[in-house]
């Protein structure tokens, strides 16, 4: 056949399904969860340092996280960082962990918050048809070139095709597993 890979989209999929995750695991549903401070990055020794890489971060409660700094003298700069991270939740300190309290979610904000990851899902999919058409205009400009014959290049674009599909298949499925956990009270 040609040097055409479809690996190549299908890694450049995943990369966009792993990115929509992580974007939804920072919207707060109401229930406590890790992956929200793990965008913090804290000022420590001067040096900018992800949040998981200074405390144990867990969920003792569905309600509350509790973050185990390794280093107790880090708690001030913690603190610092978690309320810069403008994640609407204050943090309370009792000088070995910081506590942060998830507040119940009212109704309008869980549709406010549908409607953001819907459109979070909606993004993905945009990125995924991006890389479709970027492949499949890749795939018509080798079948020009005569790398590819005519049925080769439908054989490739089909297989574009399908894991386009699965990918957006995928994408729904996150985005209404997430939107069940957000409306779950």
């Amino acid at each position: 056949m040609s040097d055409f890979d479809i690996k190549t989209m299908e890694e450049k999929v995943e990369k966009s399904l792993h990115v929509l995750k992580e974007e939804l695991g920072t919207v707060r549903a109401g229930r406590a969860n890790a992956a929200l401070v793990d965008k913090v990055t804290v000022e420590y020794y001067g040096t900018p340092t992800p949040l998981k890489a200074l405390a144990n971060i867990s969920v003792p409660e569905p309600r509350t996280l509790m973050i185990s700094p390794f280093d107790p003298k880090s708690i001030p700069e913690i603190e610092k960082a978690i309320n810069a991270a403008n994640i609407g939740i204050n943090p309370v300190n009792d000088g070995k962990v910081i506590r942060l309290q998830i507040p119940q979610v009212t109704e309008e904000r869980r549709k406010e918050l549908n409607k953001t990851v819907k459109k979070m899902g909606e993004d993905t999919k945009v990125a995924i048809r991006n890389l479709r058409r970027d492949a499949n205009d890749k795939v018509k400009k080798m079948e020009k070139n005569g790398d590819f014959t005519e049925d080769d290049a439908k054989d490739t674009m089909d297989d574009i095709q399908k894991a386009v599909d699965k990918a957006i298949k995928d994408i729904d499925k996150i985005v209404a597993d997430k939107e069940k956990e957000i409306m779950e009270v």
